[in-house]
């Protein structure tokens, strides 16, 4: 992975980091499937702490090449959000932290195998992804934004307003597929390429673009923009094309162990802490 990699996905926290799970996410109607009873959640529920009984110490792996979510700073030491949000889990919950990075593709063999206790590395939750490991609840999401240039006269980017308009997506990823359920009736100009789709609409050959927030935020608020564009309507998280969030993967049926780390996050929300850090990595919302 490279460090444009990390920017690219870097949209995905500043989504809904501060908003609490989901009623019921993807695995928990995988898990109903083995299981008689799924659990849910009803509004306002606060988890009970569970019990932290012989739970010494948890050990996270990650990758060192994703910032800001993970990387090695200038004399090498790891670190990033998700660095940070293990050591402050660890901290919540009263147990000694090791935090260590591999390969990407060591992540997922690594659960399997028994030699790490979780991956805090930017997995998303997805039906491929659960096949093989579980999830905590996400702590963070990536949303979809349309973004105009500052001189347009669109302001909210429905469907009946952006009709006969061009709407410039990158090809063959979700942003194409959700333009195409429910903006049928705009003119959606595929490009190879976020890239390519963003130099377009600075050069006004489209009228809006819709596409990966957090890219869009770096580039908005970098010098490759020119200072052109600026977001335009609300943020799209719409779980069906957008994903159900990023989340710490645990072993397949280590269902304790993703229980306790549900309640740590519960408490980081409810504390302010996750907000702190959020704030710490991201100063540039691209809600």
């Amino acid at each position: 992975m490279t460090i444009w990699r990390g920017f690219i996905l870097v949209c995905a926290l500043c989504a809904l980091v501060l908003a609490g799970p989901r009623s019921a996410t993807a695995q928990d109607n995988a898990a109903g499937e083995a299981e008689a009873e799924v659990e849910t959640e009803a509004p306002g529920f606060r988890r009970p702490k569970p019990d932290l009984t012989n739970l010494e110490q948890i050990r996270f792996l990650t990758d060192n090449d994703y910032p800001p979510f993970n990387y090695l700073d200038e004399e090498g030491a790891l670190t990033g959000f998700n660095v940070d949000l293990a050591r402050a889990l660890c901290d919540v919950l009263a147990v000694e932290c090791d935090v260590r990075s591999v390969d990407w593709s060591g992540l997922v063999p690594a659960l399997e195998n028994g030699e790490t206790d979780a991956a805090i590395a930017s997995l998303r939750v997805s039906e491929s992804s659960l096949e093989k490991l579980d999830f905590t609840d996400a702590y963070y999401y990536t949303p979809a934004r349309f973004v105009a240039l500052k001189e347009s006269p669109i302001s909210d980017p429905s469907p009946e307003s952006l009709a006969n308009k061009k709407i410039a997506a990158a090809s063959g990823t979700s942003h194409e597929a959700y333009l195409r359920d429910f903006y049928p009736q705009a003119e959606i100009v595929l490009y190879d390429s976020l890239a390519q789709a963003k130099e377009a609409l600075r050069e006004a050959e489209v009228d809006i673009l819709f596409g990966d927030g957090i890219g869009l935020m770096f580039w908005l608020n970098g010098t490759s923009s020119q200072n052109c564009c600026e977001f335009r309507g609300g943020p799209y998280v719409d779980s069906r094309y957008f994903g159900e969030g990023i989340g710490i993967a645990v072993k397949r049926g280590n269902r304790k162990l993703r229980t306790i780390l549900d309640y740590g996050l519960e408490q980081l929300r409810a504390d302010g802490r996750l907000e702190e850090l959020y704030l710490r990595y991201f100063p540039l919302s691209f809600l």
